[in-house]
């Protein structure tokens, strides 16, 4: 869909750590701004690992340059429950500052049983969740733009079912995989 108004500026947080996992994941959320808005630029800030992208999101946050911040890692599952204490908090305090700023913080974070689980969804098999995590910021990015619209002009109708843009891409998994309820592609 193509748009008059400016992209949005949107914060890119990428972990460093599995960068064999989050470089597809940056270049997937990258490819899908650009296909929505071409020639737009996100910024980007470099995390060393998953567990400090809620450090870095909220300081992009707190900035007030951006409409949304998009949040890239990858935690593969060891021998110990060290994945799941990193995949909690890093959960709960992107959803945390996403609440209490009510700017999009969309969570791009793999959190795989294995490599190859985690290859699946960077790009693989299973799609790519960078490029998934971009569009529902992109997504929130448009209703939370109508929404301020609506209140600025004081015309709640435009948020009425029937009002509502058509959306700029697929989101639905069910109808993408051919399942539509029939419990098998």
């Amino acid at each position: 869909m193509q748009s008059t108004e400016q992209p949005p500026p949107v914060a890119i947080v990428v972990s460093r750590y599995n960068h064999s996992i989050t470089g597809p994941l940056l270049r997937g959320a990258v490819e899908t701004l650009s296909r929505r808005w071409p020639g737009a630029r996100p910024a980007v800030l470099r995390a060393p690992g998953t567990f400090e992208l809620v450090a870095l999101s909220s300081a992009a946050l707190r900035t007030g340059a951006f409409e949304a911040v998009v949040a890239l890692g990858c935690v593969i599952k060891g021998q110990t429950s060290h994945d799941q204490h990193i995949n909690d908090a890093v959960a709960q305090g992107l959803a945390h500052l996403a609440a209490e700023s009510g700017v999009p913080v969309c969570f791009g974070v793999i959190t795989a049983g294995t490599d190859e689980q985690a290859r699946d969804r960077a790009g693989g098999s299973k799609g790519n969740k960078g490029a998934e995590a971009m569009g529902a910021a992109l997504e929130a990015i448009d209703e939370l733009r109508r929404l301020r619209t609506a209140a600025v002009r004081n015309q709640p109708e435009m948020l009425a079912p029937e009002a509502m843009p058509p959306l700029a891409g697929g989101t639905d998994k069910v109808a993408a995989s051919g399942l539509n309820g029939k419990g098998s592609p």
